[in-house]
């Protein structure tokens, strides 16, 4: 267990001489992936594998932790008691699986919120997880990072679009660029061609709070939250280099979040949410537009009866909707990747290359090992 997640009152498991604790013959070395944001705390435990890792543990759960921040400025009662409950299963999680190495986040929310270091400090003494505030700079390395293995490596560009709850970060990447095929132990997330990102403090909780839908959907109304978006995207000039390769149509979206794997569920027509369909499907730009007028054709009650949906999306799927479009209608693609994945991803590729790079310890013996650390 890693000295990153123990409450000061766990018991601690058999040690050997040298501080390790012993593993049982044949198991394998778990890492632990930990992101909550505004709108979502997802976890994932995971082995190293020849192509990456295997998932052996994944946990997700709507906390909706940012709600009614845009208004208040601060991390409600309710919306800190509904994630803290989500955090403790994942520690316990993270325990039985005996993780050596975890990366607990924190995004948008907690990075805006006037109490939010103040939360973070009561997560890790109730849970004895360490969460970390990352920037959004940090935020949209490590979704390009965990969205690496969907890129069209034939297109000269792509731009990633991850969709949180609070915050929208888009990252324009070079596909010819170094860092891409690096192997494990050289690969960085800071060192892969990201050449320009945004971050607009807009996801779909506070764009959805920003234009409260009222009885039913309309056109209307969608339309002002995707200038609104459009707005806060189109004075971005430190993408503008790129612009010939998106016109030309060398490049695609790789679109990120809840919002946007509900719309390739609802495109699909699934009658059960899939992952192994959705993460990865193109989508084209009509195929986009469709599914959002589907969307706004029906009431709350109505998408929340959707089964790629849900009542904890019911409100929020058009405010997705509204972004990706918005990002559309300024970096035109004909076609758009879906990612059941991202940030978590990232972190666990990050671990795992950094266990990997760590400097050898000599031992008695001269024998060599490494040694597990705590995030």
């Amino acid at each position: 267990m890693s000295e990153a997640l123990r409450a000061p009152d766990a018991p601690r498991p058999p040690r050997e001489e040298n501080g390790r604790r012993r593993r049982p013959p044949g198991e394998q070395s778990c890492y632990a992936a930990l992101d909550l944001g505004t709108n979502n705390c997802r976890l994932l435990v995971a082995t190293p594998s020849p192509r990456g890792f295997r998932v052996v543990e994944a946990y997700s759960r709507i906390v909706r932790l940012g709600e009614g921040l845009s208004q208040t400025g601060r991390l409600s009662d309710a919306a800190m008691d509904r994630s803290m409950a989500a955090l403790k299963v994942c520690a316990e999680k993270i325990r039985r699986r005996k993780a050596i190495k975890i990366k607990a986040v924190a995004t948008q929310a907690c990075r805006g919120a006037d109490n939010g270091a103040a939360f973070v400090a009561r997560v890790a003494e109730e849970t004895g997880l360490r969460l970390q505030i990352i920037t959004p700079r940090e935020e949209a390395q490590l979704s390009v990072a965990g969205c690496m293995s969907l890129f069209d490596r034939q297109s000269d560009a792509a731009l990633v679009v991850d969709v949180g709850g609070g915050s929208t970060e888009l990252s324009w990447v070079d596909l010819k660029g170094e860092g891409l095929d690096a192997k494990p132990r050289q690969f960085a997330a800071w060192k892969l061609p990201i050449k320009a990102w945004l971050s607009i403090p807009v996801g779909v909780v506070t764009l959805a709070e920003r234009f409260p839908e009222g009885e039913r959907a309309d056109e209307g109304w969608f339309r002002a939250m995707v200038e609104d978006v459009k707005a806060r995207i189109a004075d971005f000039p430190h993408a503008e280099p790129m612009r010939e390769v998106f016109a030309s149509g060398r490049a695609h979206l790789v679109g990120t979040s809840g919002a946007i794997t509900s719309l390739a569920g609802l495109h699909l027509g699934l009658q059960r949410y899939d992952r192994t369909v959705v993460d990865g499907l193109w989508m084209d730009r009509r195929d986009c537009e469709i599914a959002a007028d589907r969307l706004l054709s029906l009431t709350a009650a109505e998408r929340a009866q959707e089964p790629c949906i849900g009542a904890d999306r019911a409100d929020l799927v058009l405010a997705g909707a509204a972004i990706l479009q918005a990002v559309q209608e300024l970096w035109p693609c004909s076609r758009v990747r879906v990612a059941d994945r991202g940030l978590r991803e990232g972190l666990l590729m990050s671990l795992m290359s950094e266990q990997q790079r760590r400097p050898r310890r000599r031992r008695r013996g001269g024998a060599s090992k490494f040694k597990p650390v705590s995030e």
